[in-house]
């Protein structure tokens, strides 16, 4: 008897194993299984249905590195020296980020390289629920701005239902398998009411969070996106935090925290700590 074996995961919090065991007359049988713990906050969304961004035409757009090679999260430069990103993307101090980034595997000369000195997650973080999934980071060095690095305004309030956005990042292009793309990503999405919201994601989404996507879906945010920005009208209005189990599906919008409910937090802590 032979036995070929797998083991892979399709969004955080899930894990899927797969078995091909063959007897000894050549019969095969394929087995999947797959387990998913809910409530845990989906770390590592992605764009999928979207196509390459125009080269550097998101110059606000920040890549939370995992490793030299590997993008944990997106984040977004909103000071010279300071990153606003999900809090479901902390990891160990310092975290290494990349700005003016395009394509992940070609150095262009206009990318910049800095490391985070101190994190601040929002007070009332849920992890259970996502409420308040925010979370600022300090960079150790200030940003150089120029054409390729530049910081993005925050809302002066929040945004209308069937408001045109764009989401951004370097995550999975293909859902449930995961293929991650060397060139950023953009996807055109629209905001929907919180009330139609609420009835797709029922007692889920709440007054700090808002939901975007396509009716017929085909666009979203997935795994490896988290923490990614949603700009409208060139301002920021949501960080990628949640979503379905399954990325772009029809009738499933992603779930954004909503950054107009936080702008005074945000300008508090960066005001309390001001940069070296």
């Amino acid at each position: 008897m032979q036995y070929v074996g797998c083991i892979y995961t399709y969004r955080e919090g899930c894990i899927c194993v797969c078995a091909i065991v063959c007897g000894p007359v050549t019969v095969c049988v394929f087995l999947l299984v797959c387990m998913c713990m809910p409530g845990l906050a989906a770390v590592d969304e992605r764009v999928v249905g979207g196509q390459n961004c125009g080269r550097h035409q998101q110059p606000y757009q920040v890549a939370l590195m995992r490793s030299p090679k590997i993008v944990r999260c997106g984040g977004v430069l909103i000071h010279p020296c300071w990153v606003l990103t999900a809090a479901h993307c902390a990891l160990n101090s310092p975290i290494s980020m990349r700005l003016g980034e395009y394509s992940l595997r070609t150095t262009e000369g206009t990318e910049q390289f800095i490391k985070s000195t101190q994190s601040f997650v929002h007070p009332n973080y849920n992890s259970t629920t996502h409420d308040s999934d925010l979370m600022l980071l300090k960079l150790q060095n200030v940003a150089r701005i120029n054409n390729y690095v530049r910081t993005i305004d925050l809302p002066d309030n929040c945004p209308e239902p069937n408001t045109e956005c764009v989401v951004s990042g370097w995550g999975t292009i293909k859902t449930p398998q995961v293929y991650y793309p060397d060139v950023l990503q953009c996807g055109n999405l629209y905001i929907l009411r919180n009330t139609d919201c609420n009835k797709i994601y029922p007692n889920a989404v709440t007054e700090n969070m808002l939901c975007a996507g396509v009716t017929k879906g085909g666009v979203d945010s997935c795994q490896g996106d988290s923490g990614s920005p949603l700009v409208c009208n060139e301002k920021l209005h949501g960080i990628v935090s949640w979503g379905s189990q399954l990325c772009s599906q029809r009738g499933k919008p992603g779930v954004y925290t909503k950054v107009c409910r936080y702008t005074n937090w945000i300008q508090d802590t960066i005001r309390k700590n001001s940069c070296n």
